[in-house]
């Protein structure tokens, strides 16, 4: 990947990843459970942000005409515990890809089909 030519130039310098949902109160109890916290912020009634690391945020937004139609993948590094504590909050996936020895993506439904992904790729 060291040839790889930057989207923008590199001049992006954070990424939120945003999730229409139907329902706030009932996508916010889900994604609650999802991400094991609290949103880092609320930055209007109807929008809920999770930072997941330095400089990457993953929001809910209520957009009812849009909902169900998102598809995110987060590369993990230890995925078999985080499998089994989202399982022990009542949340598990839904399917499965093994497209490679040693990599591994489960996907998992929010309560309006959105599919959030969790994935493994070996070190390299």
């Amino acid at each position: 990947m060291a040839d790889m030519q930057w989207a923008l130039d590199g001049q992006g310098t954070e990424l939120f990843a945003g999730i229409p949902v139907s329902d706030f109160d009932r996508a916010l109890d889900w994604y609650r459970r999802f991400f094991g916290c609290e949103p880092a912020f609320f930055p209007n009634d109807f929008e809920a942000v999770w930072a997941i690391g330095p400089q990457r945020w993953f929001y809910i937004i209520v957009d009812a005409g849009r909902a169900g139609g998102a598809v995110q993948t987060l590369i993990c590094q230890d995925l078999e515990p985080l499998i089994a504590t989202l399982s022990a909050r009542g949340i598990d996936y839904v399917a499965e890809e093994l497209p490679a020895e040693g990599v591994r993506k489960v996907m998992y439904g929010d309560p309006d089909g959105n599919e959030i992904g969790l994935g493994r790729v070996p070190a390299v």
